[in-house]
């Protein structure tokens, strides 16, 4: 038998969670905190390799460090030191474990705040009883760093769910992630809204059939968003307004809060019923 909220998500679904992503847009951690803390463990490693922001952008297209350092390495044949007996698979390994070492410690420092928006959305959400979660293939160490430093030593706290690391099979595009925190929760995707910077997280979001709000970032502003209920520079801050990127002629968007989230899901809701 279905559960209950699988039943009346089927009649009438409810905003219950808004659900995150995490590098790009929690923050933005790509450029100038997970391309450099690569280059610090290529360094570290011996190796001469340099990520510089152009061909970072163009790795960001696969998902995942260590799947793009694979992609690196058979797409760009740089030279490798000897394997021994781990092969590439533990070289991959043991470069991405400095690479998150280095990533940590960057986190550490505060060096890369929250985006605009995203600190005074979620407490707003939690005040309004809305429930949180993180949907993220990235490594749950550089998550709990993030989180811990951004929102304080009782981080944990905010999120129902923390979906993150290899905790699934296959990371985005692929809506794994999303599949898992919606189990956990115990929800179904139109009970929800997810939070994404990318094409390959709102592929994952809407193949798990979930509405998704994009917020982009320099390295994502180009990228094709069709399916996605809102398109914003960011979220917003009472000083600093969103820009929407989006078509909706029917209400334009400054600021991204709790009451113009509900208006989004009752209307995706209205129009896919």
């Amino acid at each position: 038998m279905p559960r209950a909220s699988s039943i009346r998500s089927s009649i009438n679904p409810v905003l219950k969670t808004l659900i995150f992503d995490v590098d790009g847009t929690l923050a933005d951690t790509e450029r100038d905190g997970h391309r450099v803390a690569f280059n610090r463990a290529f360094a570290a490693k011996g190796l001469d390799w340099v990520w510089d922001e152009a061909l970072y952008g163009e790795l960001l297209e696969v998902t995942g460090g260590k799947e793009r350092l694979r992609h690196f390495i058979a797409d760009r044949h740089p030279t490798l030191p000897p394997l021994g007996e781990a092969g590439l698979d533990g070289f991959v390994e043991d470069v991405q474990a400095e690479k998150t070492r280095q990533y940590v410690g960057m986190i550490s420092t505060g060096a890369i705040p929250l985006r605009p928006g995203v600190l005074r959305l979620m407490r707003e959400a939690k005040a309004s009883g809305l429930r949180l979660a993180i949907a993220t293939t990235t490594a749950a160490a550089n998550v709990d760093t993030l989180l811990s430093v951004c929102f304080g030593p009782d981080a944990h706290s905010w999120f129902d769910v923390i979906g993150a690391g290899d905790i699934v099979p296959k990371k985005k595009p692929a809506p794994d992630i999303y599949h898992y925190v919606l189990k956990e929760l115990g929800l179904t995707g139109d009970e929800c809204l997810a939070f994404e910077d990318s094409q390959n997280g709102l592929q994952a979001s809407l193949a798990a059939g979930i509405p998704t709000l994009v917020t982009v970032n320099d390295y994502t502003a180009d990228q094709d968003f069709t399916g996605a209920l809102l398109v914003v520079d960011n979220l917003g801050e009472p000083e600093k307004a969103a820009t929407c990127l989006s078509e909706l002629p029917w209400e334009a968007f400054s600021l991204v809060d709790v009451d113009a989230l509900k208006r989004l899901h009752e209307r995706w809701v209205r129009t896919t019923r």
